[in-house]
């Protein structure tokens, strides 16, 4: 884009949506080259926290559809990178437990997204991307948004 309207580029939403939007291409390609998404790293990172959980909850905590947690599952744990076992209280539930080899992939991973967030706020002192991010969780909670 070439040089929006001044109405546009004062405009806070606009300019969420503009950061979002190259923030959301960083993290896409420097999760590619360890060939994965980003749905893989939200369900890893969700496992590591809360530890053990159904496919429902994951998808519910990483706002992900159900089909495609089933197909991260499927593709997570073929890369052996979790399990996913009978639920001893509902034998149609399968819960989905991250293994060592996991949370390799997910200190993998963590490392460039973090790369790709410095180079996002890469304009921003320590203390401003501190501020904003403190910013943009107040308006994200205020909303009631995941």
């Amino acid at each position: 884009m070439d040089n929006p309207p001044a109405r546009l580029r004062g405009k806070p939403s606009w300019l969420i949506s503009q950061a979002s939007a190259y923030g959301h291409r960083l993290v896409t390609e420097a999760l590619a080259t360890e060939n994965a998404r980003r749905y893989h790293y939200s369900i890893l990172a969700a496992l590591d926290e809360f530890g053990p959980a159904s496919q429902a909850t994951l998808g519910r905590r990483c706002g992900i559809d159900r089909s495609d947690v089933v197909a991260m599952v499927n593709e997570l744990a073929a890369q052996g990178h979790l399990d996913r076992t009978p639920d001893d209280a509902d034998r149609r539930r399968n819960v989905i437990t991250l293994t060592a080899t996991g949370r390799q992939q997910l200190t993998r991973l963590e490392a460039l997204v973090t790369s790709a967030q410095h180079t996002l706020l890469d304009p921003l002192s320590a203390d401003e991307r501190r501020q904003l991010t403190g910013l943009l969780s107040r308006v994200v909670e205020h909303h009631g948004l995941p």
